[in-house]
């Protein structure tokens, strides 16, 4: 049989295959280039940038669960500017390409890095509004179709790289969230964010994470995700990425018949540091043994039952 035909296009973006590594689970891609070789990647969403370093939330910050993972890091990083200066250079040595996820506290915030980033060598910005707005007494960008258009509709003009905005599941309705995104100006939608949890030490009677709440992945949340994934496909007419708890190949192919044109993977790569390489030969493993000659041909193929 002919070579199977793994490119996947994300708002005009190509990828040699259609497996990302998720923001905030691969750091820049260093410590994971020591283990497997970034060249098999699609591409890399790198961890979450703001505007200035920012350390973190005190520990302990990451809490196992069954078939997943709590976390409340609070999104440590050097800050856009030494990301620009440190981390592309090293990221550009491979064929990969190279999403910047963005986070703030405030619209301007956002619309700084859009500005910086713009001039960047990147691929791609990755919106992450699951950030609390600190004028809107904390209330997270994307928990609202109100807050998820006035940040997409701000960042939209100084964004000259393709928009993806990632959509939080701790929402009443996918379809309006993603919806309101379209229609602010994104290019595509990813999902799903973490889903809001907490862990109790009953001992201490106290919560695990000293943030006393955090975002569970993994496994455990895959389902919500296809579901979701599924209702945003229907809705918009951009792409849509598909993520949460993407563990095998067969994972992949259930977000990919629900409607994904791209996946990525995170939690995943904690417990194996080969799961992207791994999903991605899975994804071209399945697409052999039916006979299908491009990734293309079952995107949002799933049929219903009736």
């Amino acid at each position: 049989m002919k070579n199977i035909n793994m490119t996947a296009t994300i708002a005009g973006l190509k990828l040699k295959n259609p497996v990302i590594a998720a923001s905030g689970t691969f750091g820049f891609g260093r410590e994971f280039s020591e283990y497997i070789d970034l060249n098999k990647l699609g591409g890399i969403s790198v961890k979450g940038l703001t505007l200035l370093p920012r350390q973190g939330n005190k520990p302990p910050r990451i809490a196992e669960t069954p078939a997943g993972i709590l976390n409340s890091v609070g999104l440590q990083n050097p800050g856009v500017h030494a990301f620009i200066k440190k981390e592309i250079p090293f990221l550009r040595r491979f064929d990969i390409a190279v999403i910047a996820n963005i986070a703030g506290s405030t619209v301007e915030e956002y619309c700084k890095m859009a500005e910086i980033l713009s001039d960047a060598d990147i691929d791609a910005i990755e919106l992450n509004v699951s950030c609390p707005n600190v004028k809107e007494g904390g209330v997270a960008f994307g928990n609202s179709v109100a807050g998820i258009s006035e940040i997409t509709k701000r960042v939209r003009p100084l964004c000259k790289k393709p928009l993806i905005v990632k959509l939080t599941p701790n929402v009443t309705d996918i379809k309006e969230i993603a919806l309101a995104a379209e229609g602010a100006g994104a290019d595509a939608v990813s999902l799903i964010n973490t889903v809001l949890g907490m862990a109790i030490d009953i001992h201490r009677r106290r919560p695990v994470l000293a943030n006393n709440v955090g975002g569970l992945s993994g496994p455990a949340i895959k389902p919500i995700a296809v579901r979701m994934v599924y209702e945003a496909a229907k809705t918009v007419k951009i792409p849509v990425i598909g993520m949460g708890g993407i563990s095998t190949g067969q994972d992949a192919i259930e977000f990919i018949l629900a409607g994904a044109s791209a996946v990525m993977v995170g939690t995943a790569g904690f417990v194996d540091p080969e799961a992207c390489i791994k999903v991605s030969e899975g994804i071209e493993c399945y697409l052999k043994k039916y006979g299908y000659g491009s990734l293309s041909d079952i995107i949002g193929k799933l049929e219903l039952n009736l």
